[in-house]
């Protein structure tokens, strides 16, 4: 995958000094490369399908319950409650 992506880059790299378009489309494929290969693994480009991508996945899912459960715990609910009592003491 990587040697694949290698390659076409040089073959836009190398028709870009026939039209500058040609670079521009070079730099968006190394800039996506390397952004997705940062999202998914570390800085570089990883097509093999390993457990890190599904361990970030996990991780992921497991801080937005988290998240969740400390927005919308029982606590919370009753600390709104309370406040609501008091907003609406104050205003009778």
């Amino acid at each position: 995958m990587f040697a694949l992506l290698l390659v076409l880059v040089v073959v836009l790299f190398g028709l870009g000094f026939l039209n500058p378009l040609w670079w521009v489309a070079a730099a968006v494929l190394v800039f996506s490369a390397t952004r997705h290969g940062r999202d998914r693994g570390g800085g570089r480009i990883r097509g093999d399908g390993s457990d890190l991508e599904d361990y970030r996945d996990y991780q992921e899912r497991r801080d937005r319950q988290n998240r969740w459960d400390r927005r919308y715990s029982r606590q919370s609910r009753a600390r709104w409650r309370r406040e609501d009592r008091r907003d609406h003491e104050r205003r009778g």
